[in-house]
């Protein structure tokens, strides 16, 4: 079976790189990205099987980029896994999962399997 592919966007840098390296050991291949613009440069030239995304984001909102994909025939069935520390409400977005930070490595390696299982719009963890 191919290796998934996985996009962490995230500013924090320190946390991007946590979740990189979490996900890597996991088994999977992980591009990652510091902004919403890059999100979707990266998603145009190497689409991913699962989008990890911080809803604070500089430059374009992980909202945004949410539904940049929601809205693409090629990228709506790509999951989402929301990553937030804000107290925004998240129940009305249509995403595969939604985590709070803080986020634990082993919480965020069992989510992104449980939701790419799971498909686009399974529900929250």
């Amino acid at each position: 079976m191919a290796q998934k592919r996985i996009l962490v966007v995230e500013d924090n840098t320190d946390l991007r790189r946590m979740f990189k390296t979490a996900l890597s050991l996991a088994g999977f291949d992980v591009d990652e990205a510091g902004d919403g613009i890059e999100a979707l440069q990266i998603i145009e030239l190497r689409p991913p099987d699962l989008v990890v995304l911080d809803l604070m984001l500089r430059a374009l909102d992980g909202l945004s980029v949410q539904q940049e994909l929601a809205a693409g025939s090629a990228t709506a069935h790509i999951p989402v896994v929301i990553v937030t520390g804000s107290s925004i409400a998240t129940d009305s977005i249509d995403v595969a999962c939604v985590l709070r930070k803080p986020v634990m490595p082993d919480e965020l390696v069992r989510t992104v399997r449980l939701c790419l299982r799971s498909g686009a719009a399974a529900g929250t963890a």
